[in-house]
């Protein structure tokens, strides 16, 4: 007999760990994404899961990932409600109790068009519209050229403490308890530097059939293309990145020319926050994405 809305209400919340990664990978493919585990064992390891263990016995039947960047901003991303579950207000209650624990901290997340409405719902408003790209890249535009004195190549061990400044001041919150992770994280690290400063940064990390394009940090348009060029050229697997389709049309003009297409589209939204801070014209692609 299927379990009542009132029943589900009364299952506990608890926090997940690196145990329950398979479980946060089932479930992600029991709603048609791809398992991502490489994706769920970054977030758990940087931020706190949530999650409701299945009634059934079957792995989880409601999971999403919270990661601090201080008491000014956090991030939500993995939202997921196991099919069997869905449209009966477990993924509300998770939510629910997410923003309680978050308290005054202001919170951001990626919404699909499906899970919008229970976002503005809950407080929440968008920002901005990103645009989802995949594709093989095929150099049939080039880049564009840098400013003179500009140059990218691989990162090394000593350029970390000045991607952590950089990262600080375009992000606007302090993100090193997840930066610290990338080099590891990542297969390939690129900075660009313009006469001996770093002026941007970008990563590519492995996810499933694709490398994923993020973080991506530049000085300016013609910067941030150098440095998907050069990661482009590091890798044979199609890319996959998210670009905020109103601030940066530039960047997804030239990336569709170049063979990666748009997937699909989802709503940048903040919740006790006029915008997020740091500045939008140097950030072109964020580390991760998981819309829900």
């Amino acid at each position: 007999m299927p379990l009542s809305e009132n029943s589900l209400a009364q299952l506990p919340i608890r926090h997940l760990t690196s145990n329950d990664l398979l479980a946060c990978a089932d479930l992600s493919e029991d709603r048609g994404w791809h398992r991502e585990e490489y994706k769920w064992g970054l977030l758990l390891a940087a931020g706190t899961g949530y999650g409701i263990d299945a009634p059934d016995g079957q792995g989880l039947a409601t999971a999403c990932v919270v990661t601090s960047y201080g008491p000014g901003l956090a991030a939500i991303g993995m939202v997921l409600v196991a099919e069997r579950y869905a449209r009966r207000g477990i993924g509300r209650r998770l939510m629910r109790h997410v923003l309680t624990e978050a308290g005054d901290t202001p919170l951001t997340l990626y919404a699909t068009s499906n899970g919008r409405p229970l976002y503005e719902e809950l407080g929440f408003t968008e920002i901005a519209e990103a645009e989802m790209l995949r594709g093989t890249f095929t150099f049939a535009e080039p880049a564009a050229e840098p400013r003179p004195g500009t140059s990218v190549r691989p990162a090394t061990a000593e350029d970390l403490p000045a991607i952590l400044r950089l990262d600080d001041e375009v992000f606007g919150a302090d993100r090193t308890h997840v930066l610290t992770r990338l080099p590891a994280f990542a297969d390939h690290l690129r900075v660009a530097e313009h006469e001996g400063r770093l002026t941007g940064f970008g990563a590519l990390w492995p996810n499933m059939d694709t490398h994923v394009l993020g973080p991506l940090i530049a000085h300016d348009p013609e910067t941030a293309q150098a440095l998907v060029a050069s990661l482009a050229a590091a890798t044979d697997r199609p890319l996959r990145t998210d670009i905020d389709s109103g601030r940066h049309s530039a960047l997804i003009t030239w990336l569709k020319a170049n063979g990666v297409d748009r997937i699909a589209r989802t709503s940048l939204m903040v919740r006790s926050l006029p915008g997020l801070p740091g500045d939008d014209r140097r950030r072109f692609a964020p580390l991760t994405v998981a819309a829900g």
